[in-house]
């Protein structure tokens, strides 16, 4: 049975694929804010980005600090409500800082719109992006993701970090789950 139950999990993306991208991924941010004197923060979306946003923190070159944000649109289903609610909130100010709002996937952008007018609303310096997937051709929103991992096909994924009604979220690679 294992770590799927009693689906098979397909590798779409491997764990050695993802911390490549990560590094790749840390670089360019590291460039992107070279003044160390101005605040970076972090803000990863619970829960999905949590594995994410801590290989993607160690892999940046300069001070940030750490923050997270819960959101919930899908409740315990595996599609979108559609509507956003926040089920926990920063723990401190981001005035005056730069914000990189850190998600797992983008699907319909949803999720991040609301967050970016949410958080614009606190005073940031800047806010930018970093999702490590994007579903092609699912976006109902134009956004500009300003750092991206990976695009992937439109299909239900699982592990590091995601998951399937609250499972598999600790597989080391990202998968679809198919039907034995």
């Amino acid at each position: 049975m294992g770590k799927a139950g009693q689906n098979k999990v397909l590798e779409l993306l491997s764990a050695s694929d993802i911390a490549n991208k990560i590094s790749e991924l840390g670089a360019l941010i590291t460039k992107s804010y070279p003044d160390e004197s101005e605040e970076l923060v972090l803000i990863g979306v619970l829960k999905g980005s949590f594995i994410f946003l801590a290989d993607l923190c160690r892999a940046i070159d300069r001070p940030l600090e750490v923050d997270m944000i819960g959101v919930s649109s899908y409740g315990s289903s595996i599609t979108s409500s559609g509507s956003v609610l926040i089920t926990q909130d920063l723990w401190r100010p981001i005035k005056n800082k730069h914000v990189l709002l850190v998600e797992d996937i983008f699907e319909t952008g949803l999720t991040i719109k609301f967050l970016i007018e949410n958080l614009k609303e606190r005073g940031p310096k800047s806010i930018k992006v970093c999702a490590l997937l994007k579903k092609e051709d699912k976006s109902l929103v134009d956004l500009p993701i300003d750092f991206l991992g990976f695009i992937i096909p439109d299909e239900f994924v699982v592990g590091y970090g995601l998951d399937a009604k609250e499972k598999l979220r600790n597989l080391e690679m990202i998968g679809v789950i198919k039907a034995d």
